[in-house]
């Protein structure tokens, strides 16, 4: 299988340009309907993200589970048992796909994205346990083990960092909180290497959602209301981009980064997550903006596709200088929004809607099983 044989123009230029695009979307139907494989193909797709709500969405409008669901319950496999190994399968095969686009790149891309159990977000040890039990249920090695950057989920980073696992770290939306993001990356690096093991087969990528703070932001700002708070809706996310990419640079250009990259450690990118927040938006002009060399973008299909079918999708620089971003901050605290208290929330209401959509998910397994099995 030659994975690339047929990509366009329009996306190929960007992985050229160190920019990647991963689509943030996995369910059966599109690995039984061959459609993952033809965005890899076509439309250049050199990674997936998933997530408890697009799993728990997969589950419920796609019958292809259903039989499967069935023949385990017959045997005797409990509910969490069940959404384990579907989710496991899943990725599996998704990483299988991706295989080429990952030895192609050494590693850089073609990997997949599995959440731990959002359950576990305020727990270290159960989070490091888990993406350990996660990772040997799996097998492959282009997998990133999801977790949220909660407190306890950034101490658990530095330590599976340090058994080699390699980590998505999801959920950040304050600069502060990203400082300590790179800082547990980093850690874990230094910690794996006094084990000894081989840094150059560590990677991780660190997920902004990038329209989620824009809708957080946007909804405080029509709040308010005047003329200034309207002028500055749908530059928060934007602006909080910016930021967060002259903290990258500036953490992975100084000396003890230095000592790290001569063992052949890789940095940890940034991840832009442009998932519309509105079912019927296309949020393409996200992608757009956001592609940067040396970053990760990912979005739905809808986007990729009317992205590359219909605009011209150009590898740049975020368009904001880091000046130009904490001018947009700045601005924002002069008419009254709180940015520290707006990330706080967005950071407790996006894990519990993590939590809500894992336990609907096992709710729809449930649901169809006998009396019995339930």
């Amino acid at each position: 299988m030659r994975i690339l044989r047929n990509t366009t123009d329009r996306s190929t230029h960007l992985s050229a340009a160190g920019v990647s695009l991963w689509l943030d979307d996995l369910s059966r139907r599109q690995l039984l309907s061959g459609a993952l494989e033809d965005m890899i193909a076509t439309k250049n797709v050199r990674g997936v993200t998933t997530s408890p709500m697009s799993f728990h969405n997969a589950f419920q409008d796609d019958p292809a589970y259903h039989q499967r669901i069935k023949q385990l319950a017959d045997r005797g496999v409990t509910v969490d048992g069940i959404v384990r190994e579907l989710l496991t399968d899943d990725v599996r095969d998704a990483t299988d796909l991706l295989s080429e686009v990952y030895h192609r790149s050494r590693g850089l891309d073609g990997r997949v994205s599995i959440s731990i159990d959002p359950r576990l977000a305020h727990d270290t040890g159960a989070i490091v346990e888990q993406a350990s039990e996660l990772f040997t249920i799996i097998r492959r090695d282009n997998i990133l083990i999801e977790i949220p950057a909660s407190p306890a989920g950034i101490a658990a980073i530095t330590e599976v960092i340090a058994m080699g696992i390699s980590v998505n770290v999801a959920l950040i939306f304050s600069p502060e909180r990203y400082t300590d993001v790179m800082e547990a990356y980093i850690s874990g690096l230094e910690r794996a290497k006094a084990r000894g093991r081989d840094l150059s087969q560590i990677r991780s990528v660190a997920s902004f959602p990038i329209t989620l703070i824009d809708a957080e932001i946007d909804r405080r700002l029509i709040a308010i209301g005047s003329p200034a708070a309207r002028a500055l809706l749908g530059q928060a996310g934007i602006a909080n981009a910016a930021l967060a990419y002259q903290a990258y640079e500036q953490t992975f250009a100084g000396r003890r980064w230095a000592s790290l990259a001569a063992l052949n450690a890789h940095k940890q990118r940034p991840l832009w997550a442009t998932h519309p927040v509105k079912p019927d938006v296309i949020d393409s002009l996200y992608l757009e903006t956001l592609l940067t060399p040396g970053t990760v973008t990912s979005a739905s299909p809808d986007a990729i596709n009317a992205a590359a079918e219909h605009r011209c999708m150009n590898s740049k620089a975020v368009p904001w200088s880091e000046s130009r971003g904490a001018e947009v901050f700045g601005d924002l605290d002069i008419i009254g929004i709180n940015l520290g208290d707006a990330f706080t929330a967005l950071e407790s209401t996006s894990l519990m809607q993590y939590e809500h959509a894992w336990t609907e998910l096992l709710h729809v397994v449930h649901a169809p099983l006998p009396a019995g099995q339930r």
